[in-house]
């Protein structure tokens, strides 16, 4: 978390099984260093869930600048990436571990305004089987979880457009956006333990069959 205030509380209270180290996941020495922290607080790393944003902008394709959409790459696909191998370095040793990455149906049915973050999240989806495939033989799993949540990036987005939240719950096939906590962490609960260990470079799409209809919704983004 590269908030303090935001990391201190999470870590608080989860109490012992809690620990917070800033990171901005877009500085791949501070990723490289978050990981060890956690290594030295734990004593080992079990698992790895990437699941950072921050930033963006809803804005045409044409009027993406390069700061921005780089700055998408970074947190989106590059920082999760320097995070897995700096996991993988510990894994492996151990011949056990399981990655977790969390993507999003923004990319899978390209949704509009939100180039970069489709972009990062689909170019991870990607690592993320080229590192299932070349990590098979060494006990590291690494699965990809597509959700359809009120996480904090979507409710930022729909702070910036809240007449979305109504369509976005309408245009889903059970008729609402998932519960992070309720819905979303049981699935990453399974791909972390040891009953998903003959499953590996897949996306499990959790999001009330979102991913069948497409994309229902869409910004404003004028002419």
């Amino acid at each position: 978390e590269i908030n303090p205030d935001t990391g201190r509380a999470v870590a608080d209270s989860l109490g012992d099984a809690g620990h917070f180290v800033a990171c901005d996941v877009a500085d791949k020495s501070q990723v490289e260093s978050a990981v060890t922290a956690a290594v030295d607080y734990f004593g080992t790393l079990d698992v790895l869930v990437n699941n950072a944003w921050g930033g963006g902008r809803i804005s045409r394709v044409e009027q993406k600048t390069p700061e921005l959409v780089q700055g998408g790459l970074d947190i989106g696909f590059l920082g999760p990436l320097w995070a897995m191998n700096a996991a993988h370095a510990v894994m492996k040793p151990k011949g056990w571990g399981r990655i977790i990455n969390m993507a999003s149906l923004n990319g899978v049915n390209a949704h509009m305004g939100t180039l970069e973050y489709n972009s990062a999240k689909e170019a991870l989806r990607a690592a993320s089987r080229t590192a299932a495939r070349e990590w098979a033989s060494t006990g590291i799993t690494v699965n990809v979880i597509c959700p359809a949540a009120k996480s904090t990036s979507f409710r930022r987005v729909m702070q910036q457009n809240p007449e979305l939240e109504a369509a976005a719950d309408a245009g889903n096939p059970m008729g609402r956006m998932g519960d992070p906590d309720d819905d979303i962490a049981p699935v990453a609960v399974f791909l972390a333990s040891d009953a998903s260990r003959y499953l590996t470079g897949n996306t499990l799409f959790v999001d009330g069959g979102g991913h069948i209809n497409g994309s229902s919704w869409a910004p404003d983004l004028g002419d």
